[in-house]
């Protein structure tokens, strides 16, 4: 079967995938010169590469999303077109024979993506086909070309296992306590975005490296910008109109700090690219932020649903979250008399046009 008769039996035509790699390399920021590199880059994977797909301490949540878009599905295009060899949810095969898969992939050039935390005290807290987890993912990683952790459990060891007795440690910290000087791509969000994985690797596919990564190695494109700034409740917050009774239908689209939002905290696209193709996302659903793209996420960011006391607002500071709406409305105010004093400095108060702007 040829590459594009793969596409057409999932009912996927050569425009709708050329389309999809546009869309995608425009999300990363890349040049639109990129796209007939990219699309060849990922005709290529139809038989390339193989991918492991390691689960540890989690929920399979990760999984789900990948694998729950809608149909034909981008995640479903570019997952099976790196060809999963191992993947214990959702292969065929089991037992001896899922091991057998697994030993067979090791020997070749293959992409290894990595769900969950890993446990850092006792081998006994994860066991996978009677091996502990800890020495799969070591030797996993050692043979690996890419070491992708995807979810907030893999990349940083948070998330609920994090916050247990297990002393969960992501991917990059497991390896660095064993010596492994492999990089490692983050790609956190509980559980993470089917785009952010999908264009993760359609530029590793396009370049044979990483994208440009931030200090907790999150590629920029996606973990670039504060939710804060792109929040669509964010005219509520300047305003002072903030969310204290849930059961108040006037309050229904008020700003959510005041019940645990940790917008202003949290780096992530989730403000711009929203999930189930683009539908809804949380805070647009009416739940605060948890702030799940951030290592402190879940242990230092609970009890989610509470205040967070002090926060950091650019072009103002720290503030207290009880009194957010005086230092805004302060802050609103102090713009509005410079104005007024440049425009009286400038004479142009005078002119009636802008007396009535005003």
């Amino acid at each position: 079967m040829g590459n594009f008769d793969l596409l057409n039996v999932k009912g996927v035509s050569r425009r709708d995938f050329i389309k999809l790699v546009a869309a995608t390399t425009a999300a990363l920021g890349l040049p639109e010169l990129i796209v007939p590199k990219a699309a060849s880059a990922l005709e290529q994977a139809l038989k390339k590469p193989p991918v492991i797909w390691l689960e540890g301490m989690d929920c399979t949540g990760c999984t789900e999303s990948a694998i729950s878009t809608l149909n034909p599905s981008p995640a479903e295009l570019i997952l099976d077109m790196l060809s999963i060899r191992y993947h214990e949810t959702i292969m065929a095969a089991s037992g001896h024979t899922s091991e057998e898969a697994y030993q067979a992939t090791l020997k070749e050039n293959f992409v290894l993506v990595v769900e969950g935390s890993c446990p850092s005290k006792e081998d006994r807290f994860c066991m996978v086909g009677g091996r502990p987890f800890r020495k799969i993912l070591i030797e996993a990683a050692q043979k690996a070309q890419v070491i992708i952790a995807i979810g907030s459990c893999a990349s940083e060891g948070a998330g609920i296992p994090g916050a247990c007795a297990t002393g969960a440690v992501g991917v990059a910290e497991l390896l660095r306590n064993e010596g492994i000087n492999k990089p490692v791509i983050n790609l956190p969000c509980c559980p993470v975005k089917p785009t952010t994985l999908i264009g993760t690797i359609l530029y590793y596919l396009t370049y044979q490296k990483a994208p440009a990564l931030d200090s907790q190695n999150r590629p920029i494109a996606y973990y670039g910008s504060l939710l804060h700034d792109n929040c669509p409740r964010r005219g509520h917050f300047e305003n002072g109109n903030y969310l204290t009774d849930w059961n108040d239908p006037i309050q229904k689209e008020y700003c959510l700090i005041l019940k645990g939002c940790k917008g202003p905290k949290t780096y992530t696209d989730c403000a711009q690219v929203w999930w189930n193709d683009n539908a809804n996302f949380c805070i647009n659903a009416g739940s605060p932020c948890s702030g799940c793209s951030e290592k402190d996420f879940y242990n230092g960011f609970s009890p989610l649903y509470a205040k967070q006391e002090i926060f950091k607002l650019p072009g103002i500071g720290h503030v207290d979250a009880d009194t957010v709406g005086f230092v805004v409305g302060g802050a609103a105010a102090i713009g509005l008399g410079a104005h007024l004093i440049a425009t009286a400095a400038s004479g142009r108060l005078g002119n009636k046009d802008h007396k009535e702007d005003m």
